[in-house]
């Protein structure tokens, strides 16, 4: 540096930065006990970013994440619509790039009707995007949403690797789906032997995709035969907030 130039300043130290989380996060707990989950969010985040992996936080958030955006509490990604005459739940979900099951879930849409002058409150998903990353060695998958920490879920993941690393893309949802077994008849939903719980997300891999389970304590591990597993509540979350096309990554 030039004679006299001020000196970079340096990497916090590791109890720097524990201390700064720790005072994030405290704020972050306060916001919430008041009412002000966006707060809170904004706060956790800054706390992660102090402590990255830090399991307190990372739970903080994910328990905090579905009732901030399933519902009409403000967030710097959503938008408020006006609804016109002429609009429908459909229409929305394709202007705004946002699925139908989360715009009705967030507003507490009856059915399908919406009245004209009412205001919603809805993801814009042209400027904020979802992605998923999936870690076969940690049999987990995160959600990130503008690239920022949104939620940890546990899946289980391929017996004997045959889940293949990769980028991907959604390109289907189907809730209550059939199961087409391999070489076999399509097995319908509501049947014993139908593998994939209560919702499929297709992956542009064919025959690959994310899907729900009845047997719950098959999470966690790689029991799979390829495919990514969740709880059936957990597949519920990311097929009522995940528009097509969202990417998804899988790691070793």
């Amino acid at each position: 540096a030039a004679p006299g130039a001020p000196a970079a300043p340096a990497a916090p130290a590791p109890a720097a930065a524990a201390g700064d989380a720790a005072g994030s996060f405290a704020q972050a707990r306060d916001r919430y006990q008041n009412g002000d989950y966006q707060g809170a969010r904004e706060a956790a985040l800054a706390a992660l970013a102090a402590q990255p992996g830090d399991p307190e936080i990372e739970g903080f958030l994910s328990d905090l994440a579905m009732p901030l955006l399933a519902s009409q509490r403000p967030m710097p990604e959503k938008i408020e619509h006006v609804v016109q005459s002429g609009d429908y739940l459909g229409k929305l979900a394709a202007t705004y790039n946002t699925p139908v099951a989360l715009i009705a879930k967030a507003n507490n849409v009856q059915g399908a009707t919406i009245r004209v002058g009412e205001t919603l409150r809805l993801l814009d998903g042209n400027a904020h995007v979802f992605a998923l990353t999936i870690s076969k060695s940690r049999n987990d998958l995160v959600a990130t949403l503008d690239g920022r920490f949104f939620k940890r879920y546990r899946v289980a993941t391929g017996r004997e690797g045959k889940t293949p690393a990769g980028t991907y893309k959604i390109t289907d949802k189907i809730a209550q789906p059939a199961w087409h077994k391999p070489g076999g008849k399509a097995i319908p939903y509501g049947d014993p032997e139908n593998q994939l719980g209560s919702h499929w997300l297709a992956l542009d891999l064919p025959g690959y995709g994310l899907h729900g389970t009845w047997e719950p304590e098959t999470i966690g591990g790689q029991t799979s035969d390829g495919c990514i597993r969740l709880l059936n509540a957990d597949v519920e979350e990311l097929y009522t907030i995940l528009p097509k096309g969202t990417i998804v990554t899988i790691t070793e």
